[in-house]
């Protein structure tokens, strides 16, 4: 018998008693509890969380211009109103 067989032999038959071992059936019950959690998270991916925070950025900014302009026309309306 081939050295080469022997092992190709062992690797198969551990893979094939690992496959079907407890351990297996215990690592993808925990995936499935894990992923199912998870699930019900109201989570989002980084991907939209950055577009989002570009977006308050943005609109944070236009609001800052925004209150500078009205800060202004206030100003312009006090004074026309002291004239």
């Amino acid at each position: 018998m081939n050295r080469g067989n022997v092992f190709e032999d062992l690797s198969a038959k551990l893979s094939e008693l690992i496959a079907s071992s407890p351990a297996r059936d215990l690592e993808k019950n925990a995936r499935a509890l894990l992923s199912s959690f998870l699930s019900r998270l109201d989570l989002v991916t980084r991907e939209e969380f950055d577009v989002q925070a570009e977006v308050l950025r943005r609109t944070r900014e236009k609001l800052d211009q925004l209150e500078a302009k009205v800060a202004d026309l206030e100003n312009q309306r006090r004074s026309g109103a002291a004239d």
